[in-house]
């Protein structure tokens, strides 16, 4: 019974980037070891502390740094006595090693969107709308739906954050518009992801994995089987959410904004950095960040022509700071590359570091075998699918995912499918459970918070279930 609680805590509260063969291979474990329960704990009250974020004004950051040097410290001192320091130092390797890619992946496009806020394309889309005095539902409406189908060819973060970037300036005031927007776009980003292999991480890493099925690897178009389902996951809640919106339209601006010398070749500077990304995946099969880094260069070299071609007053821009990015812009000032990587979101960036970190190590301590055991063996494979997608809610999607494919289970194209729908979906249930919905949160600074997002999890959870019905139902030949 013991065991079967703690793993059950487990799978809700946690998942695990695992090493743990090394672990079983030596007999060593440290689950019901006291340090093994001690990090457990750490990392839990950690995840309190970030849930209370915006009452006790901590940043997120700092509570998540704190409980990975406490779980590591711990590992490395009891795998020092018990001779495993080797098999510790490679687990700890191998989760660096995941955050490094996705921070870099994450670096670069807050970098080219405050790229963009520095060249006033957010201010100039904010003027263009205001002054045809839109409505908060016509908004709401455009940029969910603009955000499900940008989502497979942009991917679902580079998405969120240029989508909910033209949110944030083009309301912020409103907070409860901004809220329920904010809400709509991670909702619609993350079910938009989930039908493509480049929309989404954890998509991606199925596709990715070398034997999955009996036959090999799930197939690049069965992918597009979920969009069905993905689009009930995101326009139910959409539904539901259109009677929240506060009535009237967007303050009129009269006042008109033109976008900066070289904006309209960033931003084409920054679709062919995604494209570069999805080549090095897709062709190369090399990590998306090599791809995205070599955007940062195109980026880089642009704006040096930028600076060596660039003339003191002679264009109309707007001298005030920008609440969501904070970009002072003057004419006087030419484009600086490396005070637009300053300006990127790092305690966005660092606490995932932290749970990166934190779950690598905890995935170490080897828990990894025991929710093995219970999900795919003693509660069937349907049934451990869908607590995996509910398990991302609290535990970031792109870990859990992790977790599955280090137990490659035995599982048909149509389980795949499942899997990936609920770790996509299901991150979409609380505003820590994707990426999307953590980077969207540090932009949105207090606007778009964990709570205001809560307040809407039952109605989301409602299109999770509808989502994973119409998938058993339609595509009941692959099961």
């Amino acid at each position: 019974m013991y065991r079967r609680l703690l793993t059950a805590a487990l799978f809700l509260c946690l998942p695990g980037f695992i090493l743990a063969e090394h672990m079983s291979a030596s007999g060593y474990s440290l689950s019901y070891h006291w340090s093994g329960l001690l990090c457990l704990t750490v990392f839990l009250l950690a995840l309190i502390a970030v849930t209370f974020e915006e009452f006790i004004d901590l940043p997120k950051s700092k509570p998540m740094l704190l409980a990975a040097g406490i779980i590591w410290a711990l590992i490395g001192w009891s795998s020092q006595h018990a001779g495993a320091g080797a098999f510790a130092r490679e687990a700890f390797l191998h989760s660096l090693q995941q955050y490094a890619e996705l921070m870099l992946f994450l670096l670069v496009v807050m970098t080219y969107i405050n790229a963009l806020a520095e060249r006033q394309v957010f201010l100039a889309l904010r003027s263009w709308v205001g002054q045809r005095g839109y409505s908060y539902r016509r908004i709401f409406w455009s940029t969910g739906l603009a955000t499900f189908l940008l989502s497979p060819f942009l991917d679902n973060l580079s998405t969120s954050l240029l989508v909910g970037a033209i949110i944030l300036n083009l309301e912020r005031d409103n907070l409860r518009f901004i809220a329920l927007a904010c809400t709509n776009i991670v909702i619609a980003s993350n079910a938009g992801g989930v039908f493509s292999p480049f929309g989404d991480i954890t998509t991606l890493m199925v596709w990715q994995q070398d034997i999955l099925t009996p036959n090999g690897r799930v197939a690049f178009f069965s992918f597009l089987q979920l969009f069905l389902p993905a689009l009930i996951n995101y326009l139910l809640p959409a539904c539901f959410m259109h009677f929240a919106i506060p009535e009237g339209r967007l303050p009129g601006l009269h006042e008109k904004i033109r976008m900066r010398r070289g904006s309209k070749r960033i931003m084409l500077l920054f679709l062919l950095t995604i494209a570069t990304a999805v080549y090095f995946q897709w062709l190369l099969f090399l990590p998306a960040t090599i791809g995205v880094m070599t955007g940062l260069s195109y980026l880089q070299f642009f704006g040096y022509f930028l600076k060596k071609t660039h003339k003191p007053g002679n264009q109309t821009v707007i001298n005030s700071e920008s609440p969501d990015f904070s970009i002072v812009v003057e004419s006087r000032q030419p484009f600086d590359i490396f005070l637009r990587v300053a300006r990127s979101e790092w305690d966005t960036l660092l606490f995932l570091c932290g749970v990166i970190l934190s779950v690598g190590g905890l995935g170490y301590l080897g828990y990894l075998t025991i929710a093995s055991e219970l999900l795919y063996v003693k509660e069937g494979v349907t049934a451990a699918n869908i607590s995996i997608g509910l398990a991302s809610a609290v535990l970031e999607n792109i870990p859990t995912m992790s977790v599955v494919l280090e137990m490659q289970p035995e599982m048909s194209v149509g389980q795949w499918l499942l899997v990936t729908l609920t770790a996509g979906v299901g991150g979409s249930l609380l505003s820590i459970g994707s990426a999307a919905g953590i980077a969207l949160m540090g932009h949105a600074k207090g606007k778009y918070t964990f709570f205001t997002h809560l307040r809407w999890t039952p109605i989301i959870a409602l299109g999770f279930a509808a989502s994973v019905a119409c998938h058993l139902w339609l595509n009941a030949n692959l099961f």
